[in-house]
């Protein structure tokens, strides 16, 4: 019978959905015992350690929703390699005041400089400040419309997107967009626009978009839309790609060199 009430405990604590108190109370019990702590500062104990862990969990079904290709922090950034782009605004935006605020930022600069681990950085921490965020490259959410119009479940997909406080779509400008495409895209730019932050990275500046749209009207009403509330990260710069590649090379010994 002595077991009974932590029978009974177990039970009611797996049905409450509070497996930090299952897991933690006969540990957490024995040590405030031995401190001296009154029952209420126990409960404060464990009540806490279940705030933090049912809010890591949270954390990381947010980060598993938004779709990341891989997790990167700001915080592994080299921000010195990039002097072009503005270190103080970046750890501003981090903060998530412009999702609240329903502005965007636009990262802009040739391949290789960071602009998609910058991108990453700021959608891991709004996922950490409680924001819904999605991410996916140009191309890619351009087919996943293109084949949700022809499998009629546009406007779903569409609702979906729109849902999200912060959206990134990394990569706009490597590949050139067919019209229906490029109309497509611009539909989920227009249904944002002034509802819900945007992130977008791309290579190509401003006056050069018009060759991935394909129609300088349309280019026009997007970029109208899209820079109204902007944040630009410039991020021109020497490839972290060609940099490490050639790092690399200058480690490999040469054969025809012989033995020094």
């Amino acid at each position: 019978m002595s077991d009974v009430p932590q029978v009974l405990l177990a039970h009611h604590l797996k049905a409450l959905k509070l497996p930090t108190f299952l897991r933690e109370h006969e540990k957490l019990a024995r040590q405030c015992a031995a401190e001296g702590v009154d029952h209420l500062r126990f409960l404060l104990r464990l009540a806490e350690l279940e705030l933090i862990e049912r809010e890591q969990r949270m954390v990381e079904r947010r980060i598993r929703a938004a779709h990341f290709p891989t997790v990167k922090s700001l915080d592994s950034f080299d921000f010195p390699a990039i002097p072009s782009l503005n270190k103080a605004l970046v750890l501003e935006l981090a903060r998530g005041e412009y999702i609240e605020r329903r502005e965007n930022v636009i990262a802009l600069g040739n391949s290789g400089t960071g602009k998609t681990h910058v991108a990453l950085g700021l959608g891991l921490a709004a996922c950490q400040r409680g924001v819904s965020v999605g991410f996916t490259t140009a191309a890619a959410l351009v087919h996943e419309l293109l084949e949700a119009r022809d499998e009629k479940r546009l406007l779903r997909l569409q609702k979906q997107l729109a849902g999200y406080k912060l959206l990134i779509i990394d990569e706009l400008g490597f590949v050139p967009l067919s019209k229906s495409g490029a109309e497509l895209l611009f539909e989920i730019f227009s249904q944002r626009y002034e509802r819900g932050a945007t992130l977008v990275t791309s290579n190509l500046p401003f006056d050069e978009w018009t060759e991935v749209m394909g129609s300088e009207r349309l280019t026009g009403a997007l970029l109208d839309r899209l820079t109204h509330h902007v944040h630009i990260l410039e991020m021109n710069g020497e490839s972290y790609r060609l940099k490490a590649s050639r790092r690399q090379r200058h480690r490999q010994p040469n054969p025809a060199a012989g033995p020094t």
